[in-house]
């Protein structure tokens, strides 16, 4: 294998993918497979499903390498990606992003169904294309209209077992759209002199750190108000209850505490809790999907 700043290094490759990002989209897809069945999904479906959403939102990603490359370059935290340390080539990575799009929609379509392809296909035009070119440099509003496309995944799932949008899928929706700007508003905080840098109006940049923690308070307010939803409409029982109030009560410690504390390190410490609390209220689905916790 060649070395890591060669265009020919896999790594270069694998970190266009995105993959922490991917995982916890296809962690959230794979949970609203199982939640959209009452047993096990069936494995050709699964299978197919997963690999087809994986390689659609690693497609997106390298889409948005190639979008973002110029800013990249002059943000320390991105500017080690391999398009602006030169190690693979704009050509590269467009033809990488096209296969593996391709390979996606082709999989869903054949294997799947259309409807999974279609939305799909919605899901990285958005977060690629309209977040990425348009939104993104356009309004601070843009990580909570682009997180549409963020939140699409348990949705894609559900679909890819049954073919259709369940109210249920939307309320998955609704809890990934809510905990975005939270969970990105946090890190815009730590991060805000480099998006000023690039002139990208993350809230932050363009309405003030003050605001932008009293946003993610009201927010963090919402979604704790949002994850009742599915135990309310009797889509989950009280293994999920408990895990979404005492979850929502530790996201809420962490916004208040961004309220008292003004330093970068709580607002980091408050990003980092926000991944971990969407993968922790997900499992909790899914725990309680499979073994319910009865009274009697």
């Amino acid at each position: 294998m060649t070395d890591n700043n060669t265009g020919l290094s896999w790594k270069n490759y694998y970190e266009l993918c995105k993959p922490r990002v991917v995982a916890l989209i296809v962690f959230t897809a794979i949970v609203g497979m199982f939640l959209a069945v009452p047993g096990w999904p069936p494995l050709d479906r699964f299978v197919f499903g997963t690999l087809g959403i994986a390689l659609a939102a690693s497609s997106a990603a390298a889409i948005n390498h190639f979008i973002d490359q110029k800013a990249d370059a002059e943000m320390s935290r991105t500017k080690h990606r391999p398009l602006p340390t030169g190690a693979l080539k704009p050509l590269n990575v467009l033809v990488f992003a096209a296969t593996l799009g391709g390979i996606a929609m082709a999989m869903l379509v054949l294997q799947v169904n259309v409807l999974t392809a279609f939305l799909t296909f919605l899901s990285l035009i958005g977060y690629a294309i309209i977040y990425t070119v348009y939104l993104k440099k356009m309004t601070p509003q843009n990580i909570v209209i682009g997180g549409a496309a963020g939140a699409a995944p348990p949705v894609l799932g559900w679909t890819t077992m049954t073919g259709e949008i369940h109210h249920h899928a939307l309320l998955l929706f609704l809890i990934i759209f809510v905990w975005t700007p939270p969970h990105f508003w946090a890190l815009a905080i730590a991060r805000r002199d480099e998006y000023a840098k690039v002139e990208i109006p993350m809230l932050p940049v363009t309405h003030g750190v003050e605001f932008t923690r009293l946003q993610i308070l009201l927010y963090t307010i919402l979604l704790l108000i949002s994850t009742l939803l599915p135990y309310l409409t009797g889509m989950s029982g009280l293994i999920y209850l408990i895990s979404a109030l005492v979850l929502g009560l530790g996201f809420l410690y962490y916004a208040v505490q961004m309220m008292r504390h003004k330093d970068n390190k709580t607002a980091m410490r408050t990003f980092g809790y926000s991944i971990v609390y969407l993968m922790l209220i997900f499992a909790a689905l899914l725990a309680d999907h499979y073994y319910p916790l009865s009274l009697s």
